[in-house]
């Protein structure tokens, strides 16, 4: 049995301090007029993973890159949705001695997870409402830590890949420094919830053949479109294949499919792209929780358009969808117009532009988001003096085209039981433009006043009113009050 007898003479010595600097602090309290003490532990943490996705559309030979490496040395969060925020939280601390390089064109078994950027990394519960990545710089200062080994070679640390095989580098800015955004619109299904002791897998997929501006002057910088969500540790996503509605088999040419939800404004956005494989497979994954807008367009390698089928409202986790596509009589048909920008004078920016389908849905109009096919300019940068076009007075511009199907769409509502889709209906064939503008190597940061616009008129103010094989051109997009 433990005694007090048995004790050495010095055994309270050591404590002696501490019994002293306890008996210190309980008199100040008391004087403090404190009769009780209080302990205090760290604010609650809870803890996340993050990987990074991209279901490729425009990667060789369906379109003109091979490749598409970026150097990525940091994944920040933040709790506030301002632009501005302070205090960023670290979620991937191993890059910033250890930064990766992704191709993120990559295609390889697991065509759900092209890296995994960190793994149980603790950080303090919240709701975060963006994200940033931040790149290694292609010049990078001395001292920091490099990708090894480095695929760009000498074109910097962020490259394309051609078709040619030449290598070109991506021109960055701010992106080595306040990061390509992810901003509160563009993460799915709200802020992502952090909570004490417990778990939160997060993906990033990068539309990278949403993301490459082609200058003028031949070279190619980033415009990042992103998305984010939080998805579950048992990895889902939506797949099936697209089919010739007549033949019942896969289309031989260019088939784009894309998952998109609908804005409060009704217009659909677009959260994942892909191609559709020779057997006209397409897998998208992971995917946040939620249900989703599928939306496919096709055109055959005899230059024969398909109309965009959607099937609307199809959960997260389902499998082995089909969706039937219509071929057209014609090719695709062609919008054309010229986005121009100003402040006091011209200005440059970056254009992101979408063309919209009006469908009703349960009576309410929605705009299906429509994947442009052929080579379609779907994201420009303005300049003084363009080569294709003249730009009015006091503005810079840039000319653009969309190649879209000349029918309207075929909608199914998804069923456990089967889909039964729409027949395209009779009529004119109608669509809206939209542009949003992004401030040039901002990392994705709005620009103008407003930041997007839309038009549903032709250059003669009648609807835009589309047909196949030919060209329609849309009314100018002015914005103003850019920076």
């Amino acid at each position: 049995m433990f005694s007090q007898k048995n004790l050495p003479e010095n055994f309270y010595r050591p404590m002696l301090p501490v019994l002293l600097g306890v008996i210190a602090v309980a008199l100040l309290a008391m004087s403090c007029g404190q009769t009780r003490f209080e302990f205090r532990s760290e604010p609650p943490r809870g803890t996340v993973s993050v990987s990074v996705s991209d279901p490729p559309s425009c990667r060789f030979p369906a379109g003109d890159f091979k490749s598409v490496f970026v150097s990525i040395r940091s994944v920040q969060a933040n709790i506030s949705s301002e632009e501005d925020a302070e205090n960023w939280v670290e979620l991937a601390p191993q890059l910033a001695s250890n930064p990766v390089q992704v191709d993120l064109l990559a295609v390889g078994q697991n065509q759900c997870i092209l890296r995994q950027l960190s793994q149980q990394v603790s950080i303090p519960v919240g709701d975060y409402q963006q994200i940033r990545l931040i790149l290694v710089p292609n010049n990078p200062p001395a001292g920091m830590a490099l990708p090894s080994p480095n695929a760009c070679g000498t074109a910097g640390f962020n490259c394309a890949v051609l078709r040619d095989d030449s290598v070109r580098m991506l021109n960055l800015n701010s992106q080595d420094i306040t990061g390509l955004k992810i901003p509160p619109g563009q993460i799915i299904g709200g802020p992502i919830r952090v909570e004490a002791d417990r778990h939160v897998d997060i993906n990033i997929d990068f539309n990278t053949c949403a993301s490459i501006v082609r200058q003028g002057n031949g070279q190619f910088r980033l415009k990042p479109a992103l998305t984010a969500g939080q998805v579950s540790q048992v990895t889902t996503g939506i797949s099936g294949t697209v089919l010739d509605s007549a033949t019942q088999q896969p289309i031989a040419g260019q088939v784009l499919v894309t998952v998109q939800q609908a804005d409060p404004a009704g217009f659909g956005r677009i959260v994942m792209q892909t191609a559709a494989d020779a057997g006209g497979g397409f897998n998208f994954c992971p995917l946040p929780t939620g249900t989703y807008d599928v939306v496919a367009t096709a055109v055959d390698s005899a230059g024969n358009a398909y109309n965009a089928t959607a099937l609307l409202g199809v959960p997260a986790g389902t499998g082995g969808l089909r969706l039937p596509l219509v071929r057209e009589a014609a090719g695709p048909a062609t919008i054309a117009g010229v986005v121009t920008s100003r402040n006091s004078t011209g200005v440059s920016i970056d254009a992101a532009l979408s063309a919209f389908q009006p469908v009703s849905v349960g009576g309410v109009t929605r705009f299906l988001n429509i994947p442009l096919l052929g080579d379609s300019t779907g994201l420009v940068a303005t300049e003084a003096t363009p080569a294709t076009v003249v730009c009015p007075a006091g503005t810079f511009c840039a000319g653009y085209r969309l190649l879209v199907p000349a029918s309207n769409p075929s909608l199914g509502t998804f069923a456990v039981g089967g889909t039964t889709f729409s027949t395209p209906a009779a009529g004119d064939v109608l669509y809206t433009v939209e542009a949003r503008a992004f401030r040039p190597l901002s990392g994705g940061t709005p620009t103008c006043s407003p930041s997007t616009q839309r038009t549903d008129r032709d250059a003669t103010d009648q609807p835009l009113k589309v047909t196949g094989g030919t060209t329609t051109t849309a009314k100018q997009l002015d914005f103003t009050g850019c920076q």
